[in-house]
C-alpha cells in the first residue's frame, strides 16, 4: 500500500529545497544549503549507527519490516543505507511481475545490476514481440522503480522500439491489420475499447481531454502529433487531473504542482517515486483511438 503521507512529506522537502535554489542572495543560498547539509549529514550519521546496531542483532525480519515502510526505506535510500540489497530489491520486482508475463508466454531474467544498471533478457514471447516495449515500460519498469528507486538505468536485452521514435504508450497500426501482437496482449487482458476521433486535441497546448469510455474517466493528450491516455489522478494529492496544464510535454497538476513527464510514462518530475497512470492504446488509420482499460499498467 503506497503512503501518501510519506509521499506529501517528500515532495514538500523537494519544494523547499526547489525555493532555496531559487534564492536572489548567494550568500543566504550558501547558508541555507549548508544548513540542509549538515541535517542531513547529522540524520545519515544516526541512521548509520542505528542500522549497525539492528545488523548485528537482526536474522533479517526486522531488516524486511524496515524496509517495508516507504518513508523509512526513502531515508534509507538518501543515506546508502537500505538493508536490502539492490539487486534482491530488483529480483524481487521482476518476481512481482511475472505471473502477467507467463501468462502471455513471456518471461524475463535478470542479468545483473551494476552502478545502478539493471540488466535484463526478456524471454518467450516478449523477446523481439512487437509490444515488447510497452510491457517493458508498463509493467517491468514500474515494478522496478517502485521496489528500487535507486535504480538509474533499465537495459533489456529483446526489447523491441514499436516505432522509430520512441514513443512509451502510443502504438499506430494500420486499420486493414490483423491482431498485432500487442493487440492479442491487451486483449487477453481486458479487451480495447473504442474512444474514438478526438479533434479537441489538433495543437499544441492543447488542455487534457477527460472522457470516459467504458465507464471509465480517462485523460487525453496529444503532443507532436501522438496521442497519450492517463488516469486522471494525481498521485501526489489525489485530485483529479481535469484542470492540469499542459507545457510542451509537461502535464502539470492545477491542484498541487506537480508535474508529470506525458513522454515518459508520466513519471514525476518532482517526487520521482510518483508516476501517473498510463492506458496502452492504439490510433488507426482514420484517427480512431482504442484503448486497453484491462492491461496492466
Amino acid at each position: 500500500m503506497e503512503d501518501q503521507g510519506a509521499h506529501e512529506r517528500v515532495a514538500r522537502v523537494e519544494a523547499l529545497l526547489d525555493e532555496v535554489e531559487a534564492l536572489a542572495d548567494p550568500a543566504a543560498k550558501e547558508k541555507a544549503l549548508e544548513i540542509v547539509q549538515a541535517l542531513l549529514d547529522l540524520y545519515g550519521e544516526g541512521l548509520g549507527r542505528l542500522v549497525t546496531i539492528v545488523a548485528e542483532r537482526d536474522d533479517g525480519e526486522l531488516a524486511e519490516a524496515v524496509a517495508a515502510d516507504e518513508l523509512v526505506a526513502h531515508l534509507l535510500l538518501l543515506h546508502g543505507l537500505h538493508p536490502v540489497p539492490l539487486e534482491t530489491r530488483v529480483h524481487g520486482a521482476l518476481e512481482e511481475v511475472r505471473p502477467y508475463l507467463e501468462s502471455h508466454g513471456g518471461d524475463v531474467e535478470l542479468l545483473g545490476v551494476d552502478d545502478g544498471i539493471a540488466r535484463l533478457r526478456l524471454e518467450g514471447s516478449c523477446s523481439g514481440c512487437p509490444s515488447s516495449t510497452v510491457t517493458l515500460k508498463l509493467a517491468i519498469e514500474n515494478a522496478i522503480h517502485k521496489a528500487a528507486p535507486d535504480v538509474v538505468e533499465i537495459a533489456a536485452e529483446g526489447a523491441v522500439e514499436s516505432a522509430p521514435a520512441p514513443q512509451l504508450i502510443q502504438l499506430e497500426v494500420p486499420a486493414s491489420s490483423g491482431p498485432s501482437a500487442a493487440q492479442s496482449e491487451a486483449g487477453e487482458n481486458g479487451s480495447w475499447s473504442m474512444a474514438g476521433g478526438m479533434p479537441e486535441l489538433s495543437g499544441p497546448g492543447d488542455a487534457p481531454l477527460l472522457k470516459e469510455v467504458a465507464g471509465e474517466p480517462l485523460m487525453f493528450l496529444r503532443l507532436n502529433g501522438a496521442f497519450y491516455a492517463y488516469r486522471p489522478r494525481c498521485p501526489g494529492c489525489e485530485g483529479t487531473l481535469a484542470n492540469a496544464v499542459v507545457t510542451g510535454t509537461e502535464l502539470a497538476c492545477a491542484e498541487c504542482g506537480n508535474r508529470y513527464d506525458v513522454l515518459r510514462a508520466g513519471r514525476c518530475l518532482d517526487a520521482p517515486q510518483l508516476h501517473l497512470q498510463p492506458v496502452p492504446l492504439l490510433v488507426d488509420d482514420a484517427g480512431l483511438v482504442k484503448v486497453a482499460l484491462g492491461a496492466a499498467a
